[in-house]
């Protein structure tokens, strides 16, 4: 499929436009140049948006694909009539279907985030960036009962993206903890998580995968050796299966993925999803 350029605009951060967007053109085989505007709250701004858009098709001869995130119609009136490019107005495309349906007007409010840094939410999601940060990588044995979640796992099974992902989109603390040698000779978890076992979910990695990770930071180590990773990674899956943790291989997923299984299986109850 030839390239096109694609453009996500709006009225705030962008972050819903590129979302929506990108979910929707990963259903076709596209080279796509992405560009995010964001901040597009007025005519003038609305005019400068469409300048550079408009110009993007004189030069590749291709309409450039535009997803709009717009409340205020008067901007994306402006970008319906002068925008050269397939505009995608995802919020007339729902919003205002919805507003018949319910017989009533939405809030009409620009971005996700205004006025967000007062809100509760907010700031319990700082809060639990900061749990997280401070307990990453088993270096902190402070407030584990807090946890909303306690990953475990041999190092670099993707524990520590995991922990950040989930307490930056949903607010949930999160402490993890790498399982490591004198862990196996010992044949038990930590002693700090022993009390913790609801709270444990478990990560694990194809080995071949976690030998090609540890050398690309410690080339030619045995760290990073094949034969350590399958013996870390047998010892881990054996310690978590004999301690009723649950767990998943990391190998072939996403961060996403990865996720929405914890949240399935730990089910917190802080309101995950209200960001």
């Amino acid at each position: 499929m030839s390239n096109r350029t694609v453009y996500f605009v709006s009225d705030g951060t962008g972050i819903t436009a590129e979302a929506f967007g990108n979910a929707i053109l990963a259903q076709f085989d596209l080279h796509a140049r992405k560009v995010r505007l964001p901040f597009v709250d007025t005519v003038d701004k609305a005019h400068q948006a469409i300048r550079q858009i408009n110009h993007s098709y004189e030069l590749e001869k291709k309409k450039p694909i535009v997803f709009t995130t717009l409340v205020n119609p008067e901007v994306q009136g402006v970008f319906s009539e002068h925008c050269k490019g397939l505009v995608m107005d995802m919020f007339g495309s729902f919003v205002r279907p919805l507003e018949v349906e319910l017989g009533a007007k939405s809030h009409h409010r620009v971005g996700r985030f205004t006025d967000i840094s007062k809100s509760k939410e907010y700031s319990d999601r700082m809060e639990a960036i900061n749990y997280t940060l401070a307990h990453d990588d088993g270096q902190s044995n402070t407030d584990l009962a807090s946890a909303d979640v306690i990953l475990i796992g041999v190092s670099r099974s993707g524990k520590t993206p995991t922990s950040l992902y989930l307490a930056m989109q949903y607010g949930l603390k999160v402490a993890n903890y790498p399982l490591i040698p004198d862990d196996f000779e010992r044949q038990q978890l930590p002693p700090a998580l022993l009390p913790l076992k609801k709270k444990l979910f478990g990560l694990t990695i194809n080995p071949e995968r976690l030998s090609e990770i540890r050398n690309e930071r410690r080339p030619g180590s045995r760290y990073a050796s094949l034969e350590n990773c399958r013996m870390e990674v047998s010892e881990a899956e054996s310690m978590m299966r004999r301690a009723g943790v649950q767990w998943l291989s990391t190998t072939t997923k996403s961060i996403e993925e990865i996720s929405t299984t914890i949240l399935q299986v730990i089910k917190p109850t802080n309101g995950v999803g209200r960001l």
